[in-house]
């Protein structure tokens, strides 16, 4: 793997993809062969919780890879704690102490890469990504502009009850500053500057305001004080709550599978093409197809269905590029369109506007 520190970036430091859905959608059980799309490994990892035979990782962009091993690394070297601190999920005065226990098991270019950027291990890792970035400056100078610290920290109360999640809300937190603000800096010219245009140009439709109706039904009818990511956006760590791969009980079955963790610095569409077994049945694709134009998206679903076992099964979210199995693979790709639906419903990352569930079909 050729890592750059000076050219490869990261993307996301983090995985804003609930893993919670994923792995009610995947079912994944100690049969299945797994294919993840890394980014920085978070969700990755929790496939492992699942007791899979084996989790293939990939990504195209090294820097991606970087942030999986150095996850992998840190499952190996530290205590459930040390990890926290790491990521930057709770604070810390130590992470370049915990960064030098791990970096024996990193490869040289990993090592490299990361020693190049000392600035975020202080930081904690889980912030040094071009969208953890974007987040950070709307944290820091936005969100004091819109709302006063009470409610900010009001809204990662616990309520039960969701009449009071939603009076909270509409009383307290849905002024004009939120929605003017929040409009202005999730809007399409401000997203294509952080992500270029190659990730929103298939967009539909007003992209601020689908974001900021997700975003409500988030703090409303979910509960926001066991979101993770609704509490990094606006305090820029973990409190009460964490994502799946960083939760207590899952660290020591992660830890204990993380032999049949593998990873490739590739394209999907390239590593499949030399993919012989049809193994694979579990598929974490993430949101690959947002930046792909429709035909592209096709020929991709097509391969995975050449290449996967009969009854495997497709996860991924759109954004706002509206992306699934064309009618042309229906007697190969069968949408699961309910459960698909009834998950995303429950989908603590609000950033999606559809979680996309299909299934290999079966021969007949």
């Amino acid at each position: 793997m050729y890592l750059d520190p000076a050219k490869n970036t990261i993307e996301h430091a983090q995985v804003w993809e609930d893993a919670d859905i994923l792995l009610e959608a995947l079912n994944i059980t100690p049969e299945d062969e797994c294919l993840s799309i890394a980014s920085a490994g978070d969700n990755a990892l929790a496939m492992l919780a699942k007791g899979p035979a084996k989790v293939i990782a990939i990504d195209r962009n090294p820097a991606q890879i970087a942030c999986l091993e150095i996850r992998v690394a840190a499952f190996k070297c530290l205590d459930h704690t040390g990890l926290l601190e790491l990521i930057g999920s709770i604070p810390s005065t130590r992470r370049h102490e915990l960064y030098a226990t791990l970096q024996g098991e990193l490869s040289l270019p990993t090592r490299v890469f990361w020693n190049t950027h000392p600035e975020w291990i202080a930081q904690g890792i889980g912030h040094a990504g071009r969208f953890e970035n974007y987040l950070r400056i709307f944290r820091q100078y936005i969100l004091p502009l819109i709302q006063i610290p009470q409610n900010i920290m009001g809204l990662l109360e616990y309520r039960d009850n969701v009449s009071d999640r939603h009076a909270f809300y509409h009383s307290r937190w849905n002024n004009w500053a939120w929605r003017l603000f929040f409009r202005l800096f999730f809007s399409r010219p401000i997203l294509e500057v952080w992500s270029g245009t190659a990730k929103t140009q298939y967009y539909h439709g007003d992209v601020a305001d689908r974001i900021l109706s997700r975003a409500t039904h988030a703090m409303t009818e979910l509960d926001p004080s066991s979101n993770p990511y609704l509490q990094w956006i606006l305090l820029g760590e973990h409190q009460t709550a964490l994502p799946y791969y960083l939760r207590p009980e899952n660290f020591n079955t992660i830890r204990e599978n993380l032999s049949r963790l593998e990873w490739h610095c590739t394209s999907l569409e390239e590593f499949l093409a030399h993919y012989e077994s049809k193994r694979l049945s579990k598929f974490n694709l993430s949101d690959i197809f947002e930046s792909m134009t429709a035909e592209s998206t096709s020929a991709l679903l097509r391969l995975i269905a050449v290449k996967a076992r009969e009854g495997a099964l497709l996860a991924y979210w759109n954004t706002l590029a509206p992306r699934s199995a064309p009618g042309m693979l229906e007697d190969r790709l069968l949408p699961l369109s309910e459960q698909a639906y009834s998950l995303h419903l429950k989908d603590k990352a609000f950033f999606y506007d559809r979680f996309v569930l299909e299934q290999v079909a079966y021969a007949t």
